[in-house]
């Protein structure tokens, strides 16, 4: 009975993209001068920046293979999911997609990925990680993005404030971070929290974004502090364990205690606009990943500044998500699919990718280009580099995390907004994330 309608919903969807994407939703053939003939494969993702450079990338592999054409096809990631899952209920996905960590254990899990073949020693080992499942690798390591702390250098200069060569926190309070925050931080009448008459409710800049963001705020809190995230790769959710409650308290504690980061009215998702107020000036240190660089850097009108994410006491650990190539279980085309897969964790196209300012590639040895392009735009992101080099970890590999996203934000909303202890949150929140396992 459930089936049913999964599958008319599924059917609708494909025949309205096929109505747009015409007959290259999957790979066929197609009769070429001489009688042989020349495979399509379909290759889908959702960035339409990096789709720019992706053309080079296609085109330089249909010139060392003209017997394949590759059909880029570019869906909204809010659609890309939904439509991926319609297409693999149907029996008709594209040959070659995108896959992220998250998503990843649904879809092996189901017989729905290929293994791949690859030197994983070449690549980053926690992208390498995030796509093996059984001992066997499920998709091409593709490249990797990185939280690392973007700053309002303007702001440190009106404020007289260096930043420090290492930002460190503790749950108490004591470091360099809340210290460089709290000088960062100034209300209407220009008082700092800490001083007599400061107004937490008229602050006009904040020193740091605090907000419920698990892949660039917590769970690197959680991770510094030696919590975890989960027990092992699709294991069972763990964060409640004291400490990551501790370090749960902390970003909390940045908000309400400390208040040198915006309430959580102004940042909680969906709505929150705490991007939106970094890049008006309104916050001086903002934890973000890389990928948000294109988004943030032309539209900001005071100098951008990278540094290191802060220390915690078990030292610094940060989020590194990185994508993979993946290829369909039941590709018309798998030694053709096969071979685009391989292509693309090769040297050529990803150095293509980095150099372009695109994303900082899988493949070890190849991040310079991404580097100079960025140092050319007047912003030095080295130090993602330097942190891709130490402590990392991946977003949690577990079946139905995608599920347990809504409610996870929900139950920290309370948190943020001090609803909720971080105790009770993540008891609640193991609880719930947990139970989408049983």
């Amino acid at each position: 009975m459930l089936k049913s309608p999964r599958i008319r919903w599924a059917g609708a969807l494909l025949g309205a993209a096929l109505l747009t994407a015409g007959p290259t939703l999957t790979g066929c053939s197609s009769g070429e001068g001489g009688g042989t003939d020349k495979v399509t494969l379909t290759y889908r993702l959702w960035d339409d920046q990096q789709k720019a450079g992706y053309e080079k990338v296609m085109a330089a592999f249909e010139k060392a293979n003209p017997g394949i054409d590759v059909t880029i096809e570019l869906l909204p990631y809010d659609q890309y999911w939904t439509k991926l899952t319609a297409d693999v209920v149907a029996g008709t996905a594209p040959d070659v997609f995108w896959m992220t960590p998250t998503q990843f254990p649904e879809f092996v899990t189901k017989g729905v990925l290929s293994p791949v073949q690859a030197d994983t020693s070449k690549y980053h080992q926690t992208v390498v990680g995030s796509f093996t499942y059984e001992s066997k690798l499920y998709g091409v390591p593709k490249d990797w993005g990185i939280v690392g702390l973007l700053y309002n250098k303007d702001l440190f200069k009106q404020a007289g404030v260096e930043m420090p060569d290492k930002l460190t926190w503790t749950a108490d309070g004591t470091g360099t971070l809340l210290d460089t925050a709290r000088k960062l931080t100034v209300d209407e009448a220009g008082k700092h929290p800490g001083e007599a008459g400061f107004d937490p409710a008229k602050v006009k800049t904040y020193g740091f974004a605090s907000w419920n963001h698990y892949q660039t705020q917590w769970m690197n809190w959680v991770s510094s502090n030696g919590g975890k995230l989960v027990d092992q790769p699709f294991g069972k959710y763990v964060f409640n364990d004291p400490a990551s409650v501790q370090a749960l308290q902390f970003g909390v504690d940045l908000v309400n205690k400390h208040h040198v980061s915006p309430p959580a009215t102004q940042t909680n998702p969906p709505t929150g606009k705490v991007t939106d107020m970094f890049k008006a000036g309104q916050i001086a240190m903002f934890p973000a990943n890389n990928a948000l660089l294109p988004f943030v850097a032309p539209e900001a009108t005071f100098e951008v500044g990278v540094a290191l994410m802060p220390e915690g006491p078990a030292g610094r650990s940060v989020n590194l998500n990185g994508l993979a190539e993946a290829v369909y279980a039941k590709s018309e085309h798998p030694q053709e699919a096969m071979k685009l897969a391989a292509y693309l964790g090769t040297e050529e196209p990803q150095k293509i990718m980095a150099d372009g300012g695109y994303v900082f590639p899988a493949l070890n040895g190849l991040s310079q280009g991404y580097v100079d392009y960025w140092k050319a735009k007047k912003i030095d992101v080295s130090p993602f580099v330097e942190e891709a080099e130490g402590s990392t970890f991946p977003l949690p590999i577990t079946t139905g995390f995608t599920g347990f996203e809504t409610k996870l934000n929900q139950i920290f909303n309370e948190m943020y907004l001090g609803k909720l202890s971080p105790q009770e949150a993540a008891d609640q929140a193991v609880a719930a994330g947990n139970a989408t396992l049983e």
